[in-house]
């Protein structure tokens, strides 16, 4: 039988990407229950095998000018409260930091681009050790702090906190493992134009860089979230 996975996306192109195939070949279906179009009230956290919570262009303490973000952190609490098998990347991650008490603010800048990240003592016995040395694509302008019950296991010089476990069911990453650069982004530099031209961040150059590490990423990241998932309990 067939193991079922679901994603919370908040923008369209935003999607699980590369793991998609890695969760078809571990026996998952996915389905993506999309902000703004299903109604959260009707997904019950505790239900699927694995919930993923993807990324968007909004904060989490925005919940005064997008009220659903309070039923999304009150769903995930809940299932986090089961120590059940949760994915969070960029957004997801600072709302599952969040629901953990965790602090989650802006950093001041913004971390947009390709760049490797420094793994703790943690990290290198953990799925991210495939990503050694792998430049991963950064795409945020606000951080999470490490909840107290999870473990730091990668950092940047930008910020300190890209990601964390809890157990071997729980991890939250900052950046974006899940892009197939392969295919190119044009529609993130599409999608995030004032982003990128507020921050002096160049498309040409972010394309550039897609395409130079875009393979090493997507087998590095197929193999870290693979391991991910056969650890799972």
């Amino acid at each position: 039988m067939l193991k079922s996975a679901i994603a919370i996306r908040h923008v369209e192109f935003e999607s699980l990407g590369t793991f998609e195939a890695v969760l078809a070949s571990a026996g998952y279906r996915l389905h993506y229950h999309d902000v703004g179009t299903s109604d959260l009230s009707t997904l019950d956290p505790l239900v699927p095998d694995l919930l993923v919570i993807l990324g968007g262009p909004i904060g989490v303490y925005d919940t005064d000018e997008y009220p659903f973000l309070a039923e999304e952190l009150a769903l995930i609490s809940k299932r986090l409260a089961r120590g059940l098998p949760t994915l969070g990347i960029c957004l997801g991650a600072q709302l599952m930091a969040a629901s953990l008490g965790a602090k989650v603010a802006p950093m001041g800048t913004k971390e947009i681009g390709f760049s490797s990240l420094d793994l703790t003592d943690a990290g290198l016995t953990s799925p991210l050790r495939h990503l050694v040395g792998v430049p991963v694509l950064h795409w945020h302008g606000d951080a999470f702090q490490i909840p107290s019950a999870g473990v730091g296991l990668a950092t940047t010089s930008i910020c300190p906190t890209q990601a964390f476990a809890i157990g071997s069911n729980v991890l939250g990453i900052q950046f974006h493992p899940e892009v197939d650069a392969t295919a190119g982004i044009e529609r993130w530099l599409i999608g995030h134009a004032a982003e990128l031209s507020a921050a002096g961040v160049s498309p040409q150059a972010l394309r550039a860089d897609a395409e130079r590490h875009g393979r090493r990423l997507r087998d590095a990241s197929r193999a870290m979230f693979g391991e991910w998932l056969t650890g799972l309990t």
